[in-house]
């Protein structure tokens, strides 16, 4: 007997049975489930609203404007260093980033703009039951400290992109398209943009990108045959086995490594002075009616087998071919029933590289699977991204010192496939991460091996993969460490007064910090906002008991204690002026200082002036 639900006993829904109704005869009037009355008033007649507005060739949806300006918004946020979480912090490279990707790439926009030399995303698909964003995520940084519980605030939730709120596109497209545009400025002028996506958003994700990058610098769309064996659970009739990877160029003039072709071919059984070489066709491709010039027949001058004329003719007129013939080109067949072929030589290729197919089966998904669970244990990742497809692609930039960015990186498949690409290639590519700290659920196999979040999934693949493959290339020489990073608030207070009691406003923000930051904090903050490579080296020096850092070879220079008196201003002074000379850096060079720790003007004035005497004429207080 079948349970009375609540909705049994409610009365009808009109204007639901209305619309069900409306959507049968005309479907062409809806979109994401509701009425456009623009165009229901055209279907059923109404000519006069073609009048009110001209109409505009291009992918549009409600929000567009405010996901535009929402790239545009600048970030409060900083990075705070975590070496005791990081592997290998004093020499690693490479870069792990807990955080909202959204503000992750605004704070990068300083210090890697221009530099990025290949960026991979695999972002959620857009199915209709996939965590895309918490609330309200896309307005600021305090959503994201709720969520990561550095703000307290009872009842926070998460959005689930449901196909029942009626904007299951529009909500996508608006979460994709200010970390696109972000991207792209992170991307240098030979850079490449490579985002796997599977049919629910193909199309509208390429005319965005289309927008983004321009039309002309879509370099093409590969499918991946992702599943070996059918979907059963297909109620269509169709098993979709593919998703596919769309690619775009920064600018014009850019163009995918390739392939490599099998150079295994080329061998030199005859010793021929020229070196290895290859059997190659010479038959033509053209018909005797379309260039007569390349039908002939063709002999061989010391035997006189005459091998006739193929079909379609030979590959060179009959001057080339002679010329061939003499430089002792020509393989020749012991029978005329043969067909003769030519030598390829490896000094003369123009490259060893071919076209790539833009079909990829070499690899699918169970492949990832199994691969994260002979590192991780059975179960901690779904369908992880196999890091052989990736290494095909990274294998396409042909710079060996490129900077690589996954801003959606999961389990951190794509820093398994850099590293993995290095050790093949002696190549010193560097990776960075960037993923939110998203919960395991309790009941998953993450949570039962101890995982609380993916980024913590994503740390370990790393170490895990790191070691394996180490040990395969028989030591070190790869870097499979990571300087970790989590997103905060700045460690500079904001100025927030209070208007009913502005003296006590006065009063609280006398010193300048979040109380609680470490210098190290502050440093890494001067790092991103004067745009310096969060992994230049700092070094450090006491004078008059005070540490004073110098960072990225004197690109900066920094003493953040707490108090500095009047009589150890001269000798922090003279300190960092010798410590200038030494490195000899732009004329650019800042230097900062703590407002608070300076107990009166004078004695900041007087930093500030012997500084500027000796040629360190930016000098700065926080």
């Amino acid at each position: 007997m079948k349970k009375v639900e609540l909705e049994d006993g409610q009365s009808a829904d009109i204007v639901s049975e209305n619309t069900s109704k409306l959507k049968e005869l005309f479907p062409d009037a809806f979109s994401e489930g509701a009425v456009n009355f623009d165009t229901l008033r055209q279907l059923l007649g109404d000519a006069s609203v073609l009048d009110e507005g001209e109409e505009k060739f291009g992918l549009n949806w409600h929000g567009k404007k405010k996901a535009r300006q929402i790239a545009l918004t600048p970030s409060t946020g900083t990075l705070l260093p975590c070496p005791e979480e990081s592997l290998d912090w004093e020499n690693t490279q490479n870069l792990f980033i807990e955080g909202d990707n959204l503000e992750v790439l605004k704070l990068l926009q300083k210090s890697y703009a221009n530099r990025i030399g290949m960026i991979y995303i695999d972002p959620p698909y857009n199915t209709g039951h996939e965590l895309i964003y918490p609330d309200k995520y896309q307005e600021n940084l305090d959503t994201y400290l709720k969520y990561t519980n550095q703000v307290d605030e009872e009842g926070f939730k998460l959005t689930s992109n449901s196909e029942t709120t009626g904007r299951k596109h529009t909500n996508w497209l608006s979460m994709m398209l200010p970390r696109l545009k972000l991207a792209k400025s992170l991307l240098n002028h030979n850079g490449i943009l490579f985002v796997s996506i599977d049919d629910g958003e193909v199309a509208n994700l390429r005319s965005m990108l289309d927008e983004l990058f321009g039309e002309e610098n879509f370099i093409g769309l590969f499918v991946w045959k992702s599943r070996v064996s059918e979907d059963t659970r297909a109620k269509t009739g169709l098993s979709s086995d593919h998703e596919y990877i769309l690619c775009y160029r920064k600018d014009i003039g850019v163009a995918l490594r390739g392939a490599e072709k099998d150079l295994a071919k080329f061998k030199n059984p005859d010793n021929d002075s020229r070196g290895a070489w290859r059997s190659a066709d010479i038959t033509g491709l053209a018909t005797k009616d379309k260039r007569p010039n390349l039908h002939y027949d063709l002999i061989n001058p010391e035997t006189e087998i005459n091998y006739g004329c193929p079909p379609k003719g030979w590959r060179f007129d009959k001057g080339s071919m002679e010329r061939r013939i003499q430089e002792g080109r020509i393989l020749w067949p012991t029978s005329e029933e043969g067909r003769p072929r030519q030598k390829l030589f490896l000094e003369e290729m123009d490259s060893i590289y071919k076209n790539i197919s833009s079909v990829i089966q070499s690899v699918s998904t169970s492949d990832g699977t199994r691969e994260i669970n002979s590192l991780l244990g059975d179960g901690v990742f779904d369908f992880p991204k196999p890091s052989k497809l990736l290494e095909l692609l990274v294998e396409q930039v042909s710079d060996p010192d490129a900077i690589i960015l996954d801003f959606f990186a999961g389990s951190c498949s794509m820093a398994n496939a850099v590293m993995k690409v290095n050790a093949k290639q002696s190549a010193n590519r560097r990776f960075i991460m960037v993923q939110l700290p998203e919960y395991c659920d309790p009941k998953s196999a993450a949570h039962s091996s101890g995982y609380k979040t993916i980024s913590e999934i994503g740390r370990a693949r790393i170490e895990k993969s790191g070691e394996q493959i180490i040990e395969a290339a028989g030591g070190d020489g790869i870097d499979a460490g990571f300087k970790l990073f989590k997103l905060s608030s700045s460690n500079i207070q904001a100025w927030n007064p209070d208007r009913t009691d502005l003296e006590e406003s006065l009063l609280s923000h006398e010193e300048h910090l979040v109380e609680g930051r470490t210098e190290q904090d502050v440093l890494y903050e001067l790092l991103l906002k004067r745009g310096v490579d969060l992994t230049v080296p700092i070094e450090s020096r006491e004078v008059s008991g005070k540490n004073i850092y110098s960072i990225g070879y004197g690109v900066l220079f920094a003493c953040l204690d707490e108090s500095i008196t009047k009589d150890q201003v001269e000798n922090i002074a003279q300190a960092i002026i010798a410590w200038y000379g030494e490195l000899a850096p732009s004329s650019d060079t800042h230097v900062f200082f703590r407002d608070s720790a300076f107990r009166d003007d004078v004695s900041k004035t007087n930093m500030a002036a012997i500084l500027e005497q000796n040629g360190i004429t930016h000098v700065r207080s926080l």
